[in-house]
């Protein structure tokens, strides 16, 4: 059988179609390719390449092979990442991951305001889908995830650090007289895009549209917020947004409206329920939670409770 050597230098000379390629790209000598090369093929019983002319040819058998490694060489790769990530975060690294609403307000906002006090502290920040939270976390390629819910998980835990509703995004021309708050029915005969696979935020909306009973004709159907709002302002419809990614894409041509009765989600700082938050994300998480408290609710009208809730495997 082969060993992580033997699979680190075939997959080497199955890419790069040489001895010499794969030695540059491991930085080793030649002759310790060969070797590790002719060492595998007599462990395997059969030959990976074709030797001729100086040059190599992959077998059919390296090429069925190929497909098996690769995936352990990725796998092997991300562990060497999660093992580079830990050792970051001993050095006062945050690694930051957020849904795309938090990616152009909340987060960048939040880090300006935590380095102008920890001005050593690093941060790498991406952008994901709820879909992808549990794999990004237990690959550690972050700390941290912030999303609107939790991926029911035995793995996952979290922290509830503030709220948003939903509310009508609409270019200004097409409601030029629109109250503080709208009702969700005046969708009912006009052209809209729908959120409907957009994670939690469309089994929130699917489930008031069902208890209200609405009619809505669907124009596009979106699984991401900012493409409603690119869609909202070419004028293909009205859409259903959550405030942070209302407030983040607001412009003189755009408007939006939170929903009456008010349809609020809570906001939540996800990760792995094994691994306890470090005492250094603590106060960054603070700064989160004052940034994602209802903030922006129309004049008079009370925010809901902000208070920090710990639940772990929901």
């Amino acid at each position: 059988m082969m060993n992580l050597r033997h699979i680190e230098v075939f997959h080497a000379v199955y890419l790069n179609g040489s001895v010499s390629g794969a030695a540059r790209a491991l930085n080793v000598s030649q002759p310790s390719v060969s070797k590790v090369l002719r060492h595998a093929e007599i462990r395997l019983g059969f030959l990976l390449f074709n030797r001729a002319k100086g040059k190599l040819t992959a077998t059919e058998e390296a090429h069925a092979l190929f497909r098996e490694v690769d995936e352990i060489y990725e796998r092997v790769g991300s562990l060497r990442q999660t093992a580079k990530n830990i050792r970051r975060g001993d050095e006062g690294h945050i690694r930051l991951a957020v849904l795309p609403g938090f990616g152009l307000g909340v987060a960048p906002n939040a880090v300006a305001q935590f380095r102008a006090r920890h001005p050593n502290v690093s941060f790498d920040i991406q952008t994901l889908h709820h879909a992808d939270i549990l794999r990004t976390l237990q690959e550690r390629h972050c700390d941290l995830a912030i999303g609107y819910e939790a991926p029911p998980h035995p793995k996952l835990a979290h922290t509830q650090i503030g709220s948003g509703e939903l509310g009508i995004l609409y270019r200004r021309q097409d409601l030029p007289d629109a109250p503080a708050r709208l009702k969700l029915s005046v969708l009912e005969g006009r052209e809209f895009v729908s959120l409907a696979h957009s994670g939690p935020m469309g089994t929130l909306f699917n489930k008031e549209v069902a208890r209200l009973n609405l009619e809505l004709t669907e124009t596009v159907t979106i699984s991401t917020l900012y493409v409603a709002v690119a869609l909202v302002r070419q004028g293909v419809g009205m859409a259903v947004v959550d405030d942070f990614t209302a407030r983040a894409y607001l412009d003189p041509e755009l408007e939006y409206r939170p929903l009456d009765p008010p349809l609020r989600f809570g906001v939540h700082c996800i990760y792995l329920a094994d691994r306890p938050i470090p005492r250094l994300m603590q106060p960054f998480i603070s700064v989160l939670s004052a940034l994602t408290t209802n903030q922006h609710l129309p004049r008079g009208e009370a925010p809901a409770s902000s208070g920090l809730r710990l639940v772990a495997g929901a």
